[in-house]
């Protein structure tokens, strides 16, 4: 080997040891670029191969010759005698090319199999698009709608982030990560609970509302372990290092259940439920709690029904018991259809919804009174004035008067 090969293949293994490429890859490179610079001469065969002698550093140029199959009919060696500076420098760029190439398949390559994983980066930028977050060897895109929506990225800051895909693309691998995605949690539980990289508790459901409240089901496949204490810690310690990590985003732990109606019980908590009742049909579970529970079973903006709903797949209807007893008393009765509106006199007026007069609240309320009730009452106050008064009117003052009365006392 020349003393200008050997430099040359140490100079390659040193970019080799570098960039973490194998020389044979390299190596490879070069025989390509080689047969690039090589195919620029005038005088060149139409096919050629370029072999680099690894111990010797020598390299050739074979011209070759193809049938209408492909097959190499014909070969022989036609390396230039000038073969020199301008193949040398033609063979620096392609080398150059191919070695950005092969960098960006690496890193493909090592994040292609990760969606799903979690991973720390460095705030390197961020608007109202997207953020980037430095990785090491590369960037990964989160965004917006991928991020909290109160959370606040400064830059330098160090975050962890869920990755939920990896794109190949001609200026290397694209890796979108996110802060919102439910399994950032059941990442982080797996960091700070052994039990759950281990496989002894297992996250069995989970439903998520980014930065303010998750809740998540968890089950244990050995009965010594309570999984709900695992994943708590001590004092809630291993549940408040995921909770720092999300920036306050509350977690409740609830254990798993197959009968459903046990897992909408947990579900609901904090609150306590009285009753469940289920309809398979339409997947419905209605739910009664107390009275004083009812705002709690729902929570803020019905924020706590909604992810119970999501982790146990079913629809949830809660209802107090004040508003269960109420339903059941008028169960039987029948209500007709129609709708209060303003009259052109201001007035409120029931309007019927099968069409019809409109009648006002006081028709509406004697409509609505039983016939015997309203009989009495007009027999009451004023059946026996008029009595008296025909009677008086055909038969003559006292007589009439007396005559009633006797009818009365009789």
């Amino acid at each position: 080997m020349s003393k200008t090969n050997f430099e040359f293949f140490d100079a390659l293994g040193q970019i080799a040891r570098d960039k973490g490429i194998s020389v044979e890859a390299l190596l490879d490179a070069l025989a390509n670029a080689l047969v690039v610079a090589y195919k620029r001469r005038p005088d060149a065969a139409e096919e050629a191969v370029v072999t680099i002698d690894s111990d010797s550093g020598e390299i050739r140029v074979y011209g070759q010759e193809l049938d209408e199959d492909g097959n190499v009919v014909r070969e022989w060696d036609d390396t230039p005698d000038d073969f020199g500076r301008i193949a040398a420098q033609t063979a620096k760029q392609v080398i150059l090319q191919r070695i950005r190439e092969v960098e960006r398949d690496m890193k493909y390559e090592e994040y292609a199999g990760r969606e799903g994983d979690i991973v720390t980066g460095i705030v390197q930028q961020t608007d109202n698009r997207y953020t980037l977050l430095d990785l090491g060897k590369v960037e990964a895109l989160m965004p917006q709608a991928e991020q909290v929506s109160y959370e606040r990225y400064e830059h330098g800051a160090r975050l962890k982030a869920y990755i939920v895909e990896v794109r190949k693309t001609t200026k290397g691998p694209q890796i979108v990560v996110s802060r919102t995605h439910p399994g950032l949690i059941k990442r982080l539980l797996e960091l700070e609970v052994p039990e759950i990289s281990s496989g002894i508790v297992e996250i069995k459901a989970a439903a998520r509302e980014p930065g303010h409240r998750t809740k998540i089901a968890v089950w244990s496949n050995d009965p010594n372990v309570d999984p709900v204490g695992a994943c708590v810690g001590a004092r809630g310690s291993r549940v408040r290092m995921v909770t720092n990590e999300l920036r306050g985003e509350r977690i409740d732990v609830i254990p798993f259940s197959d009968d459903p109606v046990e897992m909408i019980q947990s579900a609901l908590a904090p609150a306590r439920v009285r009753e469940v009742r289920l309809d398979e049909d339409s997947g419905t579970a209605t739910v009664i709690v107390s009275d004083y529970q009812l705002s709690l079973a729902i929570g803020k903006e019905g924020q706590n029904a909604r992810l119970a709903a999501r982790l146990t797949g079913w629809r949830i209807d809660i209802k107090s018991e004040s508003q269960l007893e109420e339903e059941t008393s008028y169960s039987g009765e029948e209500w007709a259809e129609g709708e209060w509106v303003e009259s052109d006199t201001g007035e409120m007026v029931w309007k019927p919804a099968e069409g019809g007069e409109a009648i006002s609240a006081e028709e509406w309320s004697n409509a609505a009174e039983p016939e015997g009730d309203s009989s009495g009452s007009e027999a009451g106050d004023e059946g026996v004035g008029e009595v008296g008064d025909e009677v008086g009117d055909e038969d003559g003052g006292d007589e009439g008067g007396a005559s009633s009365g006797e009818d009365v006392s009789k």
